[in-house]
This record gives structure tokens, sequence and C-alpha cells, in this order.
């Protein structure tokens, strides 16, 4: 498996799928519990999260709290697995929710042929309840404050979290940093592109040292600026 990678002190980025291919993140409280930011897929994620935290020193049982950037079968299809593995209660954005409940994502981009394709047989999640939701702009209790930032678009309930004593933002599904290039989410994944682009200029307007990708290596150098960039010079690239 790929090692976890330290971005921050108590803050670290667990590879689920390849080396940097999907990423869940995990940070240390001050008691040394964990709280965990996405699942990885269904038969894969549970594993990998499981041995990251034992490469970090964690137990599954330290885990105090699961949050979901979204619903999407990569990022809360392992949900109900790792619940089970640390006993920890989910929580997510009150209008994602209800998707994980049913164990059916939303909706895809219907306008191109795999948007089609995926929105008549969706991948199934296994159905998990969240214990707990937030909202855009709060400031959950997890390892000194990590705030919420709502950006719709990629699903209706989309977060980006801030970790502002370390200045980790973890974006979500906004913006890929794939192969080391930063990219939009792929059209057909998205509720809403135009919507996911709009939203994503929240990205550029935090304050944050280290961008951490869901999809791909994090940026260390000169983060905030290489993201506004991006944001400047493909808001109307064509998905």
């Amino acid at each position: 498996m790929a090692r976890p990678v330290q971005l921050a002190r108590g803050v670290w980025r667990i590879p689920t799928f390849g080396a940097t291919i999907v990423n869940s993140f995990a940070f240390e409280e001050a008691d040394g519990a964990v709280t965990l930011v996405d699942t990885g897929i269904k038969n894969r994620g549970p594993k990998r999260i499981v041995e990251g935290l034992a490469a970090i020193g964690k137990r599954p049982e330290q885990v105090r709290r699961i949050l979901l950037t979204h619903s999407h079968f990569d990022h809360g299809g392992g949900a109900a697995g790792v619940v089970r593995a640390t006993g920890a209660p989910l929580h997510a954005h009150d209008v994602e929710a209800p998707y994980l409940s049913r164990g059916r994502p939303p909706g895809y981009q219907g306008r191109k042929l795999m948007g089609r394709l995926l929105s008549m047989r969706p991948p199934k999640l296994q159905p998990v309840d969240a214990a707990a939701t937030f909202a855009d702009g709060e400031l959950l209790d997890v390892a000194g404050g990590l705030r919420v930032l709502h950006t719709p678009g990629h699903t209706p309930g989309h977060c980006a979290f801030l970790h502002e004593p370390s200045g980790v933002l973890v974006t979500g599904d906004s913006i890929f940093n794939w192969r080391n290039r930063m990219i939009w989410s792929f059209a057909y994944f998205c509720t809403d592109p135009e919507m996911n682009k709009d939203t994503a200029e929240r990205l550029g307007e935090a304050d944050y040292e280290i961008a951490a990708f869901t999809h791909g290596p994090e940026i260390r150098d000169n983060a905030r600026e290489s993201i506004r960039e991006f944001l400047r010079t493909h808001r109307r690239a064509a998905p």
C-alpha cells in the first residue's frame, strides 16, 4: 500500500487507491483521537484507511468522527465499512446526507454520453445514515477548527474543508490535480459542471498554505496562488 503522507503537524493524507489517485485525510486531535475525511471506495477504502491509521500509530477505535466531502462512490463508498471498523459516527453536509441514507448518489450530468450511462446505472453505495450534518461556514470542532466551505456543483452537498490551524485546504472534487496538473472535475461526474466552476472560486478566496486534493498530490509551494491562477486561466475552458 502507499504510505500516508504528512501534510502538516497532525495532518495526514491517506491514499486509498494508488499513491495519489484517490485520497482520504486524517486530522489528529489534541487528545490523540482522529477525525477522518472521506472513506474511499467500498471494497478497498476501509482496508486502506485502517492500514494508514496503523502507519501513523493510530488504532481504528481512536477515530472520533468521519466527515465526507460528498457521497460519490470513491469518497463515500467505503463509509459504511469505515463506520463498522471504527465505531465512529458519520457526518455529512445536510444536503448530501439523504443520498447516503438511500445508498444512491446524486444524478450525473446528462448531456454527455458517459453522464447518461451513469445516470441510468449509477454506482450504488451501501446505505449509511449520517449521525450529524454540517452547513456552509460552520467551524467544526476538529483538531483546533475545520471550516466548512460548501462548493456545490460536483454534487449538491459537495464541500471543501479548511483546517485553519495548519493552513491545509482539502479541496474535494471541485478541482483535480491529475498527474500534477490541475484540471476541472470531469463534467459527466458533476450534477452541474458550470456551478462547480462558479463555486470553486471559493477555493481562491480562502487563506491556506497547502492544497490537499482528493484526486492527485498536494501542492505545498504557493498553493493558493496556484489555484487562483488555475481559476483565472481556466474559468471558461470547455469541460
